[in-house]
């Protein structure tokens, strides 16, 4: 074909289809088990997805014919194994720490313990969002099941109660498995009862199947719904106003009638609804109440769910839907999470390791819809479960992990088009709000995140149009208003590094905050902030190198500076490592981890020599099995575990607590300053490996968002925190390169 064929051919291809030729040429570059763990991650991108697929048949050949023809669909390849839990193999304390978690796109979960206790007011089988991904209602808080045989009745749920547990179902529980559905294995004498939950994927409703197998018999259930505020508990003290609807035989429509629109319709599929109205009373809350809060509640119940003469290996299927009835095909959600699941599996099987496979599949939880007034729905990223709602620094961070190394460029450009709605005066917003989508500002460094995920967004996917049309803009109006100044006295200094804040402000990560004062102040010119600041105008002057030379200049020489009163203002000869923050011109010589950044990032201010000494400092001081130390436990205001009173837990959060992100930096600087060796890998493994079987604690199958500053280093705060997952998985990935480069 000559080059006017060619070039005729070309403009004969659609915009899309030029764009998947584009993506084939880059991916042809990669080996064939390479390009196996790409094939399928476009879904959201179907040229690209067609040429992922060409790629993974025959790498070398896809540059030729992808984007002009599409490949047929491969089948998903096979999950991991589900991880279970043997219920008869450890003592109830520990069965009641492991929380197994379920989420859909709309920002609703379904989480309790493994064996159906819940220990948490975060607890639920239907904790609904209202205003996706927010306004969090706990909808059914439980179902208690109990199994008969002729005269003999078995109770099979279970509850926490003062000094009590009743019924106490757990001696039934052998086995729970944290498979595409939840599922838990009751054995009853001969029978076996295998329960299953599973979320709709596009409502507020929860399906739960019960199959009975060894035997025939009846079941009973009791649904009990809260209908409240997911932070709020219920108690019989407060003015209620419960009542309940037989829709028909099996359905029921439970109401709060505080307010329009709060109900919840249960419906028994093979079985029929029994009148019994009930209120159950100090259901206690045992995690809430370590945690210094108020944890007792009270609950109702409109009476009795019941399945006949249940055959042996028959199912019967009990849905729960906010507001209205809402049909749930079981097998169908189950296949469509499978495959969803599966596909993220694939997306890093080429070069991680199992755990990188369970975190890719985790990292699903946190991309939901949010809902804008006046305008579209978009993708978004929660920060973490049970509470968290969608925050500008965590989804940034986490981006890369969580959806460039799964090559999900369309969820990454929602995500970006999400925060950019509410892009003033230079700043991302830090947070959307809990129950609307007003956009709250109260971050210096969400902003720079954005700009360092942005890069690494076009570096991952080459998406040039992207790049140039919505991200650069954006990222030149962040620098621009952050240099010349916006809200709370964020500004460049003489010296050209950043100030930002007052005495009364918490801009930064470490933003724990108790009566209008700052636990950790950290006003002025903080470490980690101008160390983004710097890495952002480097990157920016080398995107605009050949394309706008002028401006790639002027962001050039302002790095230029930046660099040069970092290392004077911030290195700390004698610690060999660097000061945490600048304030009125006084440094901060606590030991903290935010230095590390310094090293991390893609651009450093810092000399070979002192980015080697940081890392040293940060691994002998900070360094845990889980992440890094927020504070040194030289310092004397070191806290060394996390708990007690809210007040208690707060003065402790960033002073001394371990943050499990911060491995991701930690990876990544360690490896630049000892290089891509095989002794570097080995020990880098080595840092990783606690948190494979930390998979298996607390959250099953995700990663906590902290944990406690000293040994034993127990799991604490959210149970799945996406940076966390994130940051962790991109540290899996960026070993295997390493010892790729390593040559083995």
């Amino acid at each position: 074909m000559g080059k006017k064929d060619k070039k005729d051919k070309e403009q004969d291809l659609s915009k899309e289809e030029r764009k998947a030729v584009k993506l084939a040429e880059k991916l042809a570059k990669k080996t064939k088990k390479q390009a196996q763990g790409i094939a399928g991650q476009m879904a959201d991108d179907p040229p690209a997805a067609a040429v992922a697929e060409k790629v993974a048949v025959k790498p070398k050949a896809a540059a030729k014919k992808a984007g002009v023809k599409k490949a047929a669909a491969k089948k998903s390849p096979a999950l991991p194994a589900p991880i279970t839990v043997n219920c008869k193999g450890h003592d109830l304390d520990h069965l009641l720490s492991l929380e197994w978690l379920q989420t859909n796109r709309l920002g609703a979960y379904s989480s309790s313990t493994v064996v159906g206790c819940n220990t948490r007011r975060y607890h639920g089988l239907l904790v609904a969002a209202t205003l996706p991904p927010v306004g969090r209602m706990v909808a059914l808080s439980s179902l208690m099941e109990w199994l008969d045989f002729g005269d003999q009745s078995h109770e099979l749920g279970c509850s926490e109660f003062p000094g009590n547990f009743a019924p106490k179902g757990y001696d039934y529980v052998t086995e729970y498995r944290d498979d595409v559905a939840a599922t838990t294995v009751f054995e009853v004498g001969p029978a076996r009862l295998i329960k299953e939950s599973i979320l709709a994927e596009d409502a507020n409703a929860v399906a739960v199947r019960y199959t009975l197998k060894g035997a025939s018999g009846r079941l009973r259930f009791r649904p009990f719904a809260a209908m409240r505020d997911f932070h709020h508990l219920r108690t019989l003290g407060d003015p209620q106003q419960f009542s309940f609807e037989q829709l028909d035989d099996s359905t029921v429509a439970i109401i709060d009638g505080r307010g329009p629109g709060n109900r919840v319709v249960v419906r028994i599929k093979g079985g029929v609804f029994k009148p019994d109205p009930q209120w159950w009373s100090r259901f206690c809350y045992r995690t809430d109440i370590h945690r210094g809060q108020y944890g007792c509640e009270d609950i109702y119940c409109p009476g009795w769910l019941v399945a006949e003469d249940v055959a042996d290996g028959q199912s019967i299927q009990i849905t729960a839907s906010l507001d209205g009835p809402v049909k749930v095909d079981f097998e169908a959600e189950v296949a469509a999470r499978r495959d969803r699941l599966a596909k993220l599996a694939a997306s890093v099987r080429a070069d991680g390791d199992e755990t990188a496979v369970r975190l890719a599949m985790a990292g699903d939880a946190f991309l939901t819809d949010r809902t804008f007034k006046g305008g579209p729905a978009a993708q978004t990223l929660l920060a973490g479960f049970h509470w968290f709602a969608d925050w500008g620094r965590d989804a940034f961070i986490s981006m890369p992990g969580l959806l460039l190394s799964t090559w999900q460029f369309g969820a990454a450009r929602q995500v970006f088009n999400a925060f950019l709605r509410h892009l003033s005066e230079g700043m991302i917003p830090s947070r959307y709000d809990d129950y609307a989508s007003a956009a709250h500002y109260n971050s210096v460094d969400a902003s720079l995140w954005f700009i360092v995920a942005a890069d690494r967004y076009l570096e991952a996917s080459g998406d040039d149009t992207f790049w140039t049309k919505t991200l650069l803009p954006a990222c030149r109006e962040i620098l621009d208003n952050y240099r010349k100044g916006t809200r709370y006295d964020i500004h460049a200094d003489a010296d050209g590094l950043l100030y930002a804040g007052a005495h009364n402000t918490q801009l930064t990560w470490m933003d724990a905050c108790q009566a209008g004062n700052p636990i950790t102040p950290r006003h002025g010119k903080p470490v980690e902030v101008n160390a983004l600041w710097y890495c952002a105008h480097r990157m920016l002057a080398e995107r605009c190198k050949g394309v706008d030379d002028r401006l790639a200049r002027k962001y050039d020489s302002q790095a230029k500076q930046i660099g040069e009163s970092f290392a004077k203002a911030f290195w700390h000869a004698e610690n060999g490592c660097l000061h945490d923050c600048i304030t009125d011109g006084f440094p901060d010589a606590a030991i903290r981890p935010n230095q590390i950044l310094a090293v991390s990032l893609p651009f450093s201010p810092l000399s070979a020599q002192q980015q080697a000494g940081v890392v040293k400092v940060v691994q002998e001081q900070l360094l845990t099995p889980f992440g890094l130390r927020s504070l040194s436990p030289l310092d004397s205001r070191y806290r060394r575990g996390y708990g007690g009173s809210w007040e208690s837990r707060d003065k402790a959060y960033h002073q001394g607590t371990v943050w499990a992100w911060l491995i991701g930096p930690f990876i990544e600087a360690y490896l630049r300053v000892n290089g891509p060796t095989r002794q570097a890998v080995a020990k880098a493994r080595e840092f990783l490996e606690p948190f494979d079987a930390h998979l298996a604690e607390a959250g099953l199958g995700y990663v906590s968002e902290i944990f406690d500053g000293d040994q034993p280093h127990e799991p604490k705060g959210c149970i799945a925190q996406a940076w966390s997952v994130g940051e962790l998985l991109r540290a899996k990935l960026l070993v295997a390169q390493a010892a790729k480069q390593a040559g083995g």
